[in-house]
């Protein structure tokens, strides 16, 4: 992870000097001879720092000098972000005096006589003298270690696959002891008044969680169960938050109960005469005593209630009562086999590797993770050396890590870029069994330097790549997407791997949780802590410990729980954690932002969602010159946003969906032409003057990958649409259109026909457009087009031809209350047409479909015969189907109800759904 810092140094330093030598700026006086220095150092330090990473892990000296590299690194990197940010306002005010007659002819005459600016910057210059005397001590001490300089080969991953297809569901092995577990969880009680206790036990990676997964999700476990309950417990053992988790998943509501005595009640009330399945993943205490008033609480009540535990510990399982236990052994040779070939070699067999690979797979011994982590890695090795390089590793004989799970996960990180080690070993900033989102997740890479753009990609493409890489090797798992998204939205890490990020970064991260007066350490630190995170429950307030922990922080993430108030100084907060590149704050009942939130001069990301109660921003966080990522979603009480705004030159994405008191976005907008997400761009109804920014300046956004506009009916003119060029935003992927405003329905159609997106366009979102059709002549050139929504387009009397969109994947159609039919119009086969074809598929690739309160809908039917010599084939490959709110319908086209694996979710549709219970 030092190689990474380092990389992000010497990029930091050559930033900043093109930068002055483009301006004609210098900004310090007197270090010159020490900023060279300094980059000579970290050069030649650099070259050596593969080897002390791989050595780190068996040679404490090693990693204590890592360890004191990195405390510079991050200070030197702090020194020149504050040189950069100087560097930025100097731009600022050169661009305003350049707008400005007079400071314009000054400029003009300085620059005539030869006159470079030298802004004089002594703090800098002593700070960079001081940290060039601890880098040499650094230097000088790394000599006795004899390091040697190692040759990077290329780390770049070849993209075989999709994340999509890397959540592992196909389980090995585990057939019989499923089976018997179901069996357990089934079987009839004795007249015993005592809960039935089932307990998991096996090593760290043997696919306990897995198992109990399996059986959790099991449609005959479903159907015998009244209420289901998922618990993570893991370290340490929190009676508190286990018995809050379990009401919160009975009663579907987040508690606001704080005692341990009143939950248990609450609890016993709620489970009263129903049969329930609990599951206590990762339990680790081994202490009887904590048990005892959760057990009291569950006892006596249905007999066919069962609990079910996963533990490492048969202790464990002893000390809790079990009533039975399933020791889960290793996978059978065979089985390992299987599974690594599937990852591996992608299902095929592969002569060349079959005999090195089996060695590697018996080196595994039978632990499904190792198995998955190197036939994830290997996947990518096409040559006979490197995999024996793997099968040969000293790793493998390892003392110092744990239980041999470490071994597979350290091949894995090894053969990561410096930068990729540096974007998962900042995942231990986590808790256990926290769902990761990816965009955030993301977000906050970019906001500690791991991401850098390129000629070709922006830094969100490389975050996404670089998510997608790590999801390849195994280290996140779990994946998730809502039935109607087309891109994975979260994940979550395996405890094993988890553990490892740990291993990796126990001096940076430090993760507590707050529930009432206690506090509690998930993830601890020692020295100097670098990221935390923070976890916030019932009346707690913000922990005053994380003051006295240390100043060095650079991400603090807060995750409070629902109708919770932390009470946070946020003014106290800034003052001390001046060095933060990150701050999120979501739903934190934050009111005010303070003026000093100017201090936070590193900052790039900064969450304030959800704070309901926030009216207004103030000027001074527009000085927050680096900042990428600004997230007001859901701030409801916002009128405005501060009219600095144009200050803010490295913002990137203005997230800023629900912010529905916001009428105008303010005219300095216009200068922030890098933005690559807009969430709601607010066309206003004119009355704003010189304040509010106009559609037209949309013209020069050209990175932007997501754009939401709202109010395009308030244009003065259809033709102000042509002004924004929207067909010359080949990045645009995302399109959101809101047509409320004073323009009548042809004049809607005008708007649609002139809005023309580029056709790399993904997904299309048009809401309360006004027109009587909606499938404008560029319609079909968006081959792309993989999601569609149409929302309250009250005009339409039929659906338009959308069947002849080849990429669409989910499509949802809301509130078309004059659609009373829907025929062969909307599969886009016009009757008497003829195909060169003799096969027309329609919605070849539609696996979602959504059709939401269509009040006078009565009759959905289209032809699917042959025509001639032609076959038609419709949505062959829909899985999902949803009819909500559509009281006048009666039937399914027929062929709906002859595919057997549709997962269908009728409600409010009362004729339709009396034709589904007789059918």
């Amino acid at each position: 992870m030092a190689e990474a810092l380092v990389e992000i140094v010497l990029e930091q330093f050559a930033s900043i000097i093109r930068q002055q030598a483009e301006e004609g700026i210098s900004l310090i006086a007197g270090a010159e001879r020490e900023v060279e220095k300094l980059q000579s150092n970290f050069l030649s330090i650099q070259a050596l720092l593969a080897d002390a990473e791989n050595r780190q892990v068996k040679e404490n000296a090693v990693r204590v000098w890592l360890a004191k590299l990195k405390d510079v690194s991050y200070d030197i990197d702090d020194v020149l972000d504050e040189w950069n940010t100087k560097l930025q306002k100097l731009k600022i005010k050169k661009a305003e005096d350049a707008s400005n007659p007079l400071k314009k002819v000054r400029a003009f005459i300085l620059h005539y006589l030869g006159c470079r600016p030298l802004v004089m910057r002594y703090d800098i210059g002593i700070r960079i003298k001081d940290l060039d005397r601890k880098l040499d001590i650094i230097a000088v001490e790394r000599e006795r270690f004899n390091f040697r300089s190692i040759t990077k080969g290329n780390k770049e991953v070849e993209r075989q696959i999709t994340t999509s297809a890397i959540d592992f569901t196909e389980v090995r092995g585990r057939v019989k002891d499923k089976n018997s577990l179901v069996d357990l969880l089934l079987s009839q009680s004795s007249q015993q008044q005592v809960l039935p206790i089932i307990s998991i036990v096996g090593m760290g990676g043997i696919g306990k969680t897995t198992l109990a997964r399996l059986a959790f999700n099991d449609e005959k476990v479903n159907n015998h169960f009244d209420k289901k309950i998922w618990v993570c417990v893991s370290e340490p053992f929190d009676e508190l938050r286990i018995a809050k988790v379990i009401l919160e998943s009975l009663t579907n509501n987040p508690s606001q109960l704080v005692g341990l005595e009143t939950l248990t009640q609450n609890i016993g009330q709620q489970i009263e005469g129903k049969k329930f399945l609990l599951v206590l993943d990762d339990v680790w205490t081994e202490n009887p005593e904590n048990w005892e008033s959760l057990k009291n609480t569950l006892k006596c009540k249905s007999l066919e209630s069962r609990i079910l535990v996963t533990t490492r510990k048969e202790n464990v399982a002893n000390a809790i009562g079990t009533s039975n236990i399933i020791s889960l052994g290793i996978l059978p040779e065979e089985e390992s086999w299987s599974l690594f070939c599937q990852l591996a070699f992608s299902g095929k067999t592969n002569r060349e590797f079959e005999e090195i690979g089996k060695k590697i797979v018996k080196k595994c011994k039978g632990l499904p993770l190792a198995v998955k982590t190197l036939g994830s890695l290997l996947r990518f090795k096409r040559k006979f050396e490197e995999w024996e390089n793997v099968l040969n590793s000293e790793i493998w004989e390892l003392k110092e890590l744990e239980q041999r799970i470490f071994p597979p996960l350290l091949f894995s990180y090894y053969d990561l870029s410096s930068i990729l080690k540096k974007c998962f070993s900042y995942c231990a900033i986590f808790p256990k069994d926290y769902v990761i989102q990816k965009d955030v997740l993301i977000k906050l890479w970019m906001a500690q330097g791991y991401l850098r753009s390129d000629a070709n990609k922006d830094m969100e493409l490389v975050g996404e790549e670089y998510f997608e890489i790590l999801a390849m090797r195994s280290f996140f798992q779990d994946f998730q997407k809502k039935e109607d998204d087309i891109d994975i939205r979260s994940c979550k890490m395996h405890d094993i791997v988890h553990d490892f990020a740990q291993f990796l970064t126990q001096n940076e991260c430090y993760t507590i949780k707050v529930d009432g007066t206690r506090e509690i350490e998930l993830v601890s630190s020692y020295g100097k802590v670098r990221h935390s995170m923070i976890k916030i429950q019932g009346d707690a307030s913000f922990p005053s410990s994380i003051y006295s922990r240390n100043t060095f922080l650079r991400s603090i993430v807060v995750d409070c729980n629902y109708n919770t108030d932390p009470q946070i100084v946020l003014s106290k907060l800034v003052d001390q954690f001046t060095c933060l590149r990150s701050l999120s704050l979501n739903d934190c009942s934050i009111k005010e932002i303070p003026v000093e939130i100017k201090k936070l001069k590193h900052l790039k990301y900064l969450d304030l969602s959800a704070n309901y109660d926030i009216k207004e921003l103030p000027e001074t966080l527009c000085g927050l010159y680096n900042l990428q990522t600004l997230d007001i979603t859901l701030c409801e009480s916002l009128t405005k946003l501060p009219q600095g705004m144009g200050n803010l030159i490295n913002l990137r994405h203005l997230l800023n969906w629900g912010t529905n008191s916001i009428s105008y976005m303010p005219k300095s907008l216009e200068r922030l032409t890098g933005l690559r997400t807009i969430r709601r761009f607010v066309i206003s109804e004119g009355s704003y003057g010189s304040e509010a920014c106009s559609i037209e300046c949309l013209k020069k956004f050209n990175p932007l990958r997501e754009l939401r506009m709202e109010g395009l009916g308030n244009l003065r003119d259809v033709d102000e649409v042509k002004g924004i060029e929207l067909n010359n935003k080949k990045k645009l992927r995302y399109l959101r259109v809101g047509f409320k405003g004073r323009m009548n329905a042809e004049q809607n159609q005008e708007l649609l026909e002139e809005l023309q997106p580029p056709p790399n366009l993904e997904i299309l979102r048009l809401r309360n457009y006004g027109g009587n059709t909606i499938f404008p002549n560029w319609m079909m050139s968006l081959t792309n087009l993989r999601k569609l929504n149409l929302y309250d387009c009250i005009n339409f009397e039929h659906l338009p031809p959308l069947g002849k969109l080849s990429s669409l994947e989910v499509l949802g159609i809301d509130g078309m209350k004059s659609v009373k039919r829907v025929g062969n119009e909307f599969l886009g086969i016009e009757s008497g047409a003829t195909s060169s074809s003799l096969s027309i598929i329609v919605f070849p690739k539609l696996k979602f479909l959504r059709l939401w309160e269509m009040q006078e809908w009565e009759e959905w039917n289209y032809e699917i015969t042959k025509r001639g010599d032609e076959d038609i084939t419709v949505m062959p490959s829909l899985q999902t189907l949803v009819v909500h709110s559509c009281p006048k319908l009666k039937f399914l086209p027929n062929h709906l109800y002859q595919m057997t694996r549709l997962k269908k979710e009728i409600s409010y549709c009362p004729l339709l759904l009396r034709t589904e219970t007789n059918s």
